[in-house]
Parts: C-alpha cells; structure tokens; sequence
C-alpha cells in the first residue's frame, strides 16, 4: 500500500512511500503521481462508500496531468437505477462523515444513468452498467494513471 505523505514533511510536494509512481492502467507502474494527501483521502473515502453499496468495478484515475479541471475521476457503476441513486446517496454521506465538503453539484440524478458528483479536485462518475460501457471512461482517459486505494 503506498501513502501520501503530508506535504510539508516533503518541501512543500506530495511523496510517496515506495517508488512514488500509481499503477498504469494495465496495473503497470504508471507516471508520477501529484495527488494531494485530502484528494487521495476523499478518493478513497468514495471509492469505499461506492463498493459499500454495490458499486462494480471502481477506479480512481489520477486526471492532474491531464485534465486541469480536476485532480481526479473516481468511476464506478451500478445494476439499476436505484442501485446507482444509493451510490450517490452514500459516498455523499461518507464524503461528509469523513469531514469533507458536500458536492458543489450533482448533475444526472433525474435519471440515473450516468451521474456526476463535482466535488471540485475529485469528480465521481457513478454509471449505470449499460451507460459505463457505452462512454468508456477509463479507455477514453487510458492515459491516467491508477490511484491503488486500499480496500
């Protein structure tokens, strides 16, 4: 497991125990990782709060050198339209239990398909099955590297 080490313990960057690098998306080593110590943590916050509930497969793409909207993507899907809605509902409840802000939005809850939490530096991407595989976030980003959260 690697860990982010405050930032003022390094000078002023995040590091990282280990070689400093996220798994590629492959699971290969990918390139250096600039997540902060509260972005990792509400990355991983998400994630758990997404599988908790069902959430298949999910990931968090590291978007920084990519994307300069955000820091990072946390993508995850669900079986049903009420299954993605308790999604939602939980990792926004767990996001504020962990002492972090609410989302600035949520766009897409309506209907269920492909809903997106802003919460600023992390966007949660949380699909209906059939919706996550028509986009294909993680093959059209597959240049991010992979955060390995724990589980």
């Amino acid at each position: 497991m690697m860990t982010v080490l405050p930032a003022a313990a390094t000078g002023g960057t995040p590091a990282r125990d280990g070689p400093g690098r996220v798994a590629g998306p492959g699971g290969e080593e990918g390139g250096a990782a600039d997540l902060s110590e509260a972005v990792g943590e509400r990355c991983t916050v998400a994630a758990r709060a997404a599988e908790s509930k069902g959430g298949a497969d999910t990931v968090v793409l590291v978007m920084g050198d990519l994307l300069s909207v955000t820091e990072a993507f946390v993508v995850t899907s669900g079986a049903n339209v009420r299954q993605v809605r308790t999604i939602v509902e939980e990792v926004e409840r767990q996001v504020k239990v962990a002492g972090g802000p609410g989302p600035d939005r949520i766009e897409g809850l309506s209907d269920a398909r492909w809903v997106l939490m802003d919460y600023g530096d992390v966007l949660v991407h949380v699909f209906l099955d059939e919706a996550r595989t028509f986009y294909d976030l993680e093959h059209l980003w597959s240049g991010a590297p992979r955060f390995p959260w724990p589980r």
